[in-house]
C-alpha cells in the first residue's frame, strides 16, 4: 500500500481514484497530478515505482495545500471568524448554519438533535 503523505493509498484502485483519498485533492487536482508528474492516470497504486511516488509527494509539497497543513489553515480561518465578531464568526460560534440556510426548520445537521422546550403551547392547548 503506497503512502503518500501519511496516508495509505489503496492499492487495487487506479492512481487517480487513490489520490483522492489524500484530504484536499478531488478529482480534478488528481488528474493534474498524474498529468504533471508524467504518470499514467490508469497505472494501479501498486504498479508505482519509487521514484514516481517521490514525484508526485515532491508535487504534492510544492503546489498544493493538503492533508495536515490544510486541516490547519480551515481552523485558523475559522478562528479568525470568531475573533473578529463578524456575521459568519458568530454563526460558527453558535453552531449554526453560516451560509444562509433557513434554521425554523431544517438545519439538524448543525444544530444537533431537537431540545424540546417545556410548557410551550401545542395547537390543542389555544383554544
Amino acid at each position: 500500500m503506497p503512502r503518500l503523505l501519511g496516508v495509505d493509498v489503496p492499492n487495487d484502485r487506479k492512481i487517480v481514484i487513490s489520490l483522492t483519498y489524500l484530504y484536499g485533492v478531488g478529482p480534478k487536482t488528481a488528474r493534474e497530478l498524474c498529468h504533471n508528474s508524467g504518470i499514467d492516470p490508469n497505472t494501479k497504486s501498486r504498479e508505482l515505482q519509487e521514484d514516481q511516488l517521490a514525484r508526485l509527494t515532491a508535487l504534492l509539497d510544492k503546489d498544493y495545500v493538503v492533508e495536515g497543513q490544510l486541516r490547519r489553515q480551515l481552523v485558523v480561518d475559522i478562528t479568525r471568524l470568531r475573533d473578529i465578531g463578524c456575521y459568519r464568526g458568530i454563526r460558527h460560534r453558535r453552531g449554526l448554519p453560516v451560509r444562509g440556510q433557513r434554521t425554523k426548520t431544517n438545519a439538524r445537521t448543525r444544530k444537533g438533535p431537537k431540545k424540546t422546550v417545556a410548557g410551550k403551547k401545542g395547537v390543542k392547548d389555544m383554544r
